[in-house]
């Protein structure tokens, strides 16, 4: 019973920590605990895109496409807190605006967005929704379970970071997220990625594993390129990844099912 309780914790520590939705008891708090809470970020993903995929598909039904779509990111961020999409834009004010590894850690503790942050959300916002427009003109129930299978395998995707990069402390320790940023053993990776799985039950399509690996060789660029000009990654850069790898999978899933 223990060990069921301490998972349970876990996994509402993952779910607090990435979306809006309350939690019914008081869960205990410390820097072990949001650590082990990483096996479930995938599982918090795939709770976010059922939710998108049931408004998209009420709203279809009560509008047409492509107000469902736009009614579906609004469920998202108010899901979310615009959390991901906060890493990205402060991401892109940061390696936009800053040179150096100081410059952009400084810039990218700013609450404050800037140019390069706004112009990069709106680019991004705006070729979700296209490619996601696309998609659904072709299939609309398998674009339903490609949103659920982009939201759980994004998260999956960045959070792989943890254990291929460098945790990057901050430079003002005092203004920084708390953060899962210690690898735990493999098994830890088997229980995440169990979530891919499981959404890839919701449109079996092996096409599929050719978008996977577009939107893993995303994060792997990201990575390399947040490794050479600040030598790992943050919790921002954690959630830039998950957004474009997220946007990758749709981008993925139209070239396979056009071209396949």
């Amino acid at each position: 019973m223990k060990g069921i309780k301490n998972e349970l914790i876990y996994f509402a520590t993952a779910l607090m920590f990435f979306t809006r939705i309350p939690v019914p008891f008081t869960i205990p708090y410390s820097g072990e605990i949001m650590n082990k809470s990483q096996k479930y970020f995938a599982w918090v993903g795939l709770l976010v895109g059922l939710v998108n995929a049931v408004v998209m598909y009420l709203s279809y039904h009560l509008f047409n496409l492509n107000i469902a779509i736009v009614l579906m990111m609004i469920s998202s961020v108010l899901l979310t807190g615009a959390f991901h999409e906060d890493g990205f834009t402060d991401v892109c004010d940061s390696f936009g605006g800053g040179y150096g590894k100081e410059k952009i850690l400084t810039i990218m503790k700013d609450s404050r967005v800037g140019a390069y942050g706004a112009v990069g959300i709106i680019l991004l916002f705006a070729l979700k929704f296209f490619s996601i427009q696309a998609l659904g003109t072709i299939d609309l129930f398998k674009t339903l379970g490609m949103i659920v299978l982009a939201h759980t395998a994004s998260r999956f995707i960045a959070g792989t970071m943890i254990y291929t990069h460098r945790y990057v402390t901050d430079i003002d320790v005092s203004k920084s997220k708390p953060l899962a940023n210690k690898p735990l053993d493999g098994s830890a990776l088997v229980v995440s990625f169990i979530s891919v799985l499981a959404s890839f039950l919701l449109i079996p399509d092996w096409r599929l594993i050719l978008a996977f690996a577009l939107a893993y060789l995303g994060k792997i660029c990201m990575g390399w390129y947040f490794k050479k000009h600040i030598g790992g990654y943050t919790g921002d850069c954690l959630g830039s990844v998950q957004q474009v790898t997220e946007v990758l999978f749709y981008l993925g899933a139209m070239i396979v099912w056009k071209f396949m």
